[in-house]
């Protein structure tokens, strides 16, 4: 019996664990909080310990080429498909802060946080100025 709540205990904790670890890193599909439309698929990942995310699949077949045209700077231009959209966040507690993310349809950088919600929900925030001007997309986690 000691054997088996051990063994209990034990495969609870790595779980956890290895919950925790993944963090924000993943595929995500993202879905337009103004018309609860899924857009695409964003890869995120970890570099020098800062989070970056990049679009890896467009979902609607007619956007499949389009281009960041309003965009300025090194994006004007380059295709959505595998534009970098979420730069340079930092963990700080709980979320991710201090980095900017793209909207590639309107061409603007917005301040960015990020927070996961449970396991398989991510609540993205895109503001200028201050967090209370903005507006917040959830994303699911791709299995």
């Amino acid at each position: 019996m000691r054997k088996q709540l051990l063994t209990v205990f034990f495969v609870a904790f790595v779980g956890l664990f290895s919950v925790q670890a993944q963090g924000v890193v993943g595929k995500w599909k993202t879905v337009d909080d103004e018309t609860g439309e899924a857009k695409s698929i964003v890869e995120i990942t970890e570099s020098g310990g800062k989070i970056y995310g990049k679009v890896v699949e467009i979902l609607n077949p007619a956007k499949k080429n389009a281009k960041c045209k309003d965009c300025s700077g090194e994006d004007k231009d380059k295709p959505i498909l595998g534009l970098t959209i979420i730069k340079g966040l930092k963990k700080s507690g709980d979320e991710y802060t201090e980095g900017k993310i793209l909207d590639p349809n309107k061409g603007k950088l917005y301040k960015c946080t990020v927070k996961l919600d449970g396991h398989d929900k991510l609540n993205v925030r895109g503001y200028v100025g201050i967090s209370l001007i903005g507006r917040t997309q959830t994303w699911s986690r791709v299995k």
